[in-house]
């Protein structure tokens, strides 16, 4: 991918990587269940719309637009994108992708996207730990330094 235009790969990565780790894969592992009723339908549903919301913000305002670049390892961002959602934590487009799974699981009420939004977590986690913050530290240097001393990487700091 060409950083010529971000917007448009991040469509595409969007449509490949989030649509399937959080939107194809999930629907097949819900089985043949059908969405819950009452509260743990709108609680499903609120949270996969809060973890949508959070990762298109993020990788399309902070990721093509702020950062000039993608969420895409083969064509990241020029400038590190401190913020926006990044003020709060360092990855707020994986939490997003997390809550989309989530809100499928309390939606289908489905104990094997539960343990699906593990191993996705557990992944996404070793992914940040030993390519992405090393990447970004070579990349940004001391203003990454800086950055992670401010701002946590999962959770929101007071």
């Amino acid at each position: 991918m060409q950083s010529s235009s971000p917007i448009l790969h991040t469509v595409i990565f969007t449509v490949f990587v989030p649509g399937t780790v959080a939107g194809l894969m999930p629907w097949c592992r819900r089985g043949a269940r059908l969405p819950a009723s009452g509260v743990d339908f709108w609680i499903g549903v609120l949270t996969f719309t809060l973890g949508l919301a959070i990762y298109l913000h993020t990788a399309f305002w902070g990721f093509a637009v702020h950062g000039r670049g993608t969420p895409a390892p083969i064509a990241p961002t020029r400038k590190l994108v401190t913020q926006g959602l990044h003020n709060y934590v360092r990855n707020p487009m994986y939490v997003g992708v997390l809550l989309m799974i989530l809100g499928q699981s309390v939606l289908f009420r489905s104990r094997a996207l539960a343990a699906y939004l593990v191993v996705v977590w557990i992944i996404v986690h070793l992914f940040v730990l030993f390519y992405e913050e090393p990447r970004l530290q070579k990349q940004f240097g001391e203003e990454y330094t800086a950055y992670k001393k401010r701002v946590s990487r999962w959770w929101p700091r007071r």
